[in-house]
């Protein structure tokens, strides 16, 4: 046992350890209103916690359809990144460490690759990194006492701008210098449309169905928390377990449904890791288009207020409180669920034809163009 006062999960112990305190009993959420005010005024958002996004019958119907049509594809894609993992660290003795919370299911179906279809025991475990706070060091150290010697490898969901990958650039190198922890910053994706990720199932930005719900895909746990009054100097960063949603929980449905196409496609999967190549270099191009958007939709810039991607944008729908979203195309099966939930949430929708992402949110800051 690696820690106790961990935070609950639906997910099967065997699956995935979350590194999170559990605050499930002290913390209450924020209004959405609450939160935005809080944040404009200079407070941290991990500092508070939405209202869990209960979706309507259509929405969750239209998630249903995305994981029935994506499956195959998706499947495809983790096997394709679970072997580059491989290659890439030249050893079997590999740790996952996924970023919470999005890069927790993730980090799961990549667990079960190497496991069914590699014959690999990889341990996996979920930890907080937090814009502009950091890495959960008390988290990483845990892990490294339990693993003196094995290759960490951290991984997430998707790439928006950059922004984590940049943190955790910082606290690999940070962490390196101070405690010589021999830790990689090459984190693992499946969807790399901004460019600044090496390790990838593909650059295209494309919907991956556990973007479009919260909690109930990822284990009913919620975002993480950093906030003085539930966490102190020596715990691990805070998250909640949702147990009332249990009946709504479909993170072990999305889990075992993508796992049950790992066989189909492992032969396409093992010629495409040995004829392309193991690693890409980073090429930021996604930053380049939010710095242009930021220029042409703000009078003054603060890049955090753009989430460009369809994973970005789904989850500012969801949590935030968006002015406009930017589309490509109004046709594209990636962004119709972000058309549903700006259609619900009364958001204006504006096509961009040449748009390099499929979909980009713009969250208020009363400084609108």
């Amino acid at each position: 046992m690696i820690a106790t006062g961990l935070v609950k999960t639906s997910y099967p112990k065997e699956d995935i350890t979350f590194l999170l305190k559990d605050v499930s009993n002290e913390f209450t959420e924020s209004t959405l209103e609450e939160r935005e005010k809080a944040v404009q005024t200079g407070a941290h958002y991990a500092e508070r916690l939405p209202m869990e996004y209960r979706p309507s019958d259509e929405y969750t119907n239209l998630y249903h359809e995305t994981v029935g049509k994506t499956k195959e594809q998706l499947g495809y894609l983790v096997g394709l990144v679970t072997r580059r993992i491989f290659m890439n660290a030249g050893t079997d003795d590999i740790v996952l460490v996924s970023l919470a919370r999005a890069g927790s299911p993730i980090g799961i179906l990549i667990r079960r690759y190497a496991e069914q279809v590699m014959k690999m025991e990889w341990p996996h475990y979920s930890v907080s990194i937090l814009r502009d706070k950091g890495i959960d060091e008390k988290a990483i150290d845990s892990i490294r006492a339990a693993h003196p010697t094995s290759r960490i490898q951290f991984v997430d969901g998707w790439t928006g701008k950059g922004a984590i990958q940049k943190e955790l650039t910082k606290a690999v190198n940070s962490l390196n210098k101070e405690k010589n922890m021999n830790l990689y910053d090459d984190m693992a994706v499946l969807a790399d449309p901004g460019a600044c990720a090496v390790l990838f199932g593909t650059r295209e930005d494309f919907l991956i169905p556990s973007a479009c719900l919260n909690a109930t895909v990822s284990g009913l746990v919620s975002r993480t928390i950093l906030n003085k009054q539930y966490i102190g100097e020596n715990d691990f960063h805070g998250a909640k377990f949702y147990g009332e949603l249990l009946d709504e929980d479909l993170s072990n449905d999305f889990i075992d449904q993508i796992t049950a196409c790992f066989l189909e496609t492992q032969e396409q999967v093992k010629q495409e890791a040995v004829s392309t190549p193991v690693i890409a270099e980073r090429t930021w191009q996604g930053m380049k288009e939010v710095e242009a958007i930021g220029q042409q939709m703000y009078s003054e810039t603060d890049f955090h207020l753009i989430k460009p991607g369809v994973g970005e944008t789904t989850r500012v729908l969801l949590r935030r409180s968006p002015w406009k979203i930017l589309v490509n195309s109004l046709d594209n099966p990636d962004v119709h669920h972000i058309l549903m939930l700006a259609e619900e949430k009364k958001v204006p929708v504006e096509v961009v034809p040449d748009l390099f992402y499929r979909a980009i949110g713009l969250i208020r800051s009363g400084k609108e163009i």
